[in-house]
């Protein structure tokens, strides 16, 4: 709630979100004229065009919102720990960035060593970690709606109830067999490596008003939020976190666990020719209640830009722009996020996924940003070599479901 009231006090925020509802207002007008030209079979190009230039302004004005939002978001990267202490801890990090002095002897005697007794690489301190989280929060957007755990191992092993213990009413007198007894099982969530090597020149580091720990965060938060949203979406689980779509996905009136179910739209690379509008409802009830209440669409702009344009069967359109900052936009009541990872709707893209996905899906950080400071292999360039290692991976199949575009 804190979060939400700053971004509403933003004048900027207010600006954006001012801009996204007349953007909408502005496309519902034009696009209800394109409609009724189509129904009286008289096509206008000018206005199709009006249409998407409109609609690409409604993307970008909700894209503008959403930044906005982030940087409200983002938290102070000083913690909890005493502010002497903080930039004692910041300063030894920066020195040894600068100018690479003895790190095995300086970080020791101030603290940055965390316990690491192995050589080759350093701990970064706490305030460069958070900071390069954050940014990879705002930048990530998976990391927004999914559960995110930081782990102090190689591997999280969650374990899961797969079939409850079973039970059954009976007489006073009836005699009581044993039951079934519940199934567990146990998912293996590895953290792959990602890393940067961003380089910069001696004399930039000379530099006294370079904030190093600004720095290195935007050099490293581009690169690691495109691979990583691009796993959480579709990796393959070698050496990197295992994406949603990369699951075993199966007609959902007969998914087992550990498949993904989906719902087909019966028509191969494209939607129902009418009540579109229909699939994204079914879509919606084939979660599970508890699934709903937290539940929402994930799909790249594109095909944000096609549900835009349906309607209900009153004539009234199933998508809203946001009303006050910190809300999203939604479909059908339910907010939508906008992945650009999510394929693009295709003959069997699985473009549009629903679901609970703090529930469903698990983000594993494996504490600690690394950074090798190496002066030699890019002379006049230092390079920072940076690591940080993430998994990933679907711990509830019952939590999202997918809409499949295709016949069956």
């Amino acid at each position: 709630m804190k979060e939400t009231k700053q971004a509403a006090a933003s004048p900027e925020a207010r600006a954006a979100l001012h801009e996204v509802l007349a953007a909408f207002e502005g496309f519902k007008a034009a696009n209800d004229q394109r409609l009724a030209a189509l129904e009286t079979k008289r096509a206008d190009v000018l206005l199709e065009e009006k249409v998407a230039r409109i609609d690409d302004a409604v993307s970008q004005a909700q894209a503008r919102l959403d930044r906005v939002l982030a940087d409200a978001r983002r938290p102070s990267i000083g913690g909890d720990a005493p502010l002497a202490r903080v930039d004692e801890r910041k300063a030894a990090f920066d020195r040894y960035i600068k100018t690479g002095e003895t790190p095995a002897l300086l970080l020791e005697a101030k603290g940055l060593s965390e316990g690491v007794a192995t050589a080759g690489g350093y701990v970064a301190p706490a305030e460069l970690e958070r900071q390069i989280l954050r940014r990879l929060q705002a930048a990530s957007p998976m990391r927004d709606i999914c559960q995110v755990r930081t782990i102090g191992a190689g591997t999280f092993r969650k374990p899961v109830s797969t079939a409850g213990l079973a039970a059954s009413w009976v007489a006073e007198t009836a005699s009581r067999p044993e039951t079934a007894a519940p199934t567990l099982d146990v998912i293996d969530f590895p953290a792959g490596e990602l890393y940067a090597s961003p380089a910069a020149t001696q004399a930039l580091l000379d530099d006294a008003y370079v904030d190093i720990d600004e720095w290195l965060a935007e050099e490293v938060q581009d690169a690691f939020a495109a691979q990583e949203t691009a796993a959480f979406v579709a990796g393959d689980g070698v050496n990197k976190p295992k994406g949603l779509l990369a699951y075993t996905a199966a007609a959902d009136a007969s998914a087992t666990w550990g498949q993904v179910g989906y719902l087909a739209t019966g028509v191969a690379g494209a939607w129902p020719a009418s009540n579109p509008t229909d699939k994204l409802i079914d879509l919606v009830y084939a979660a599970k209640t508890q699934y709903r209440q937290n539940g929402r669409f994930v799909m790249n702009r594109r095909t944000v830009s096609a549900v835009r344009k349906f309607k209900d069967a009153q004539g009234n359109y199933i998508w809203n722009a946001a009303l006050q900052p910190g809300q999203s936009a939604s479909l059908l009541g339910y907010p939508v996020t906008e992945i650009e990872a999510m394929p693009d709707v295709a003959a069997n893209a699985m473009a549009i996924a629903f679901g609970d996905f703090e529930k469903g899906y698990l983000i594993v950080d494996r504490a600690g940003v690394r950074v090798l400071r190496d002066p030699y292999s890019a002379k006049p360039h230092v390079l920072f070599y940076t690591t940080k290692r993430v998994g990933g991976g679907v711990q509830n199949f019952d939590a999202i479901k997918l809409l499949k575009f295709a016949v069956s």
